[in-house]
């Protein structure tokens, strides 16, 4: 392994201890460019009042604001712990090239953070699944779509 990989995830690692202590969750990330960390995140859930504040989302959010693109190809990710499945989608939009973690999903899961029945929900139907849904007004909202697959100056994505 790359030393420069371990002082990335050291630096995610000290993050997340450092948030531990300050009241945060026990997650931390750095967004890595060129061998230098450009973005740093950490839990703020509980500080923000925001279910989306997971490390690694704000670490993209600082990544992408600092680097004026939504599009972080040429940047890797190191992650004190293995995604969440929001975490890991935003990293997937994100296009970065590479994600290293530390603590696995079970680990995660032994201290009371566990996203397996987001998993569980994804493989049900929709009529199955915990949170009621409903589909309405689909041919009223399908007016974006074809507006937006018929724009000639979109900014793909």
């Amino acid at each position: 392994m790359n030393k420069n990989h371990e002082e990335f995830m050291r630096e995610a690692i000290r993050l997340s201890i450092q948030n531990v202590d300050e009241n945060g969750g026990p997650f931390g990330a750095v967004i890595v460019k060129n061998g230098e960390i450009i973005a740093a995140g950490v839990n703020r859930v509980t500080s923000n009042n925001d279910p989306t504040a997971h490390a690694e989302v704000n670490a993209i959010r600082e990544a992408s604001k600092k680097l004026g693109t939504f599009d972080l190809q040429g940047c890797e990710i190191y992650s004190s712990c293995e995604p969440c499945p929001m975490c890991l989608g935003a990293i997937y939009w994100a296009r970065l090239d590479k994600l290293y973690f530390a603590n696995t999903k079970q680990d995660a899961k032994e201290i009371d953070f566990d996203d397996s029945f987001i998993y569980e929900e994804l493989e049900l139907s929709i009529e199955n699944r915990k949170i009621p849904t409903t589909q309405i007004l689909r041919e009223e909202a399908l007016e974006a779509f074809n507006r937006w697959r018929d724009k000639t100056d979109k900014i793909e994505y």
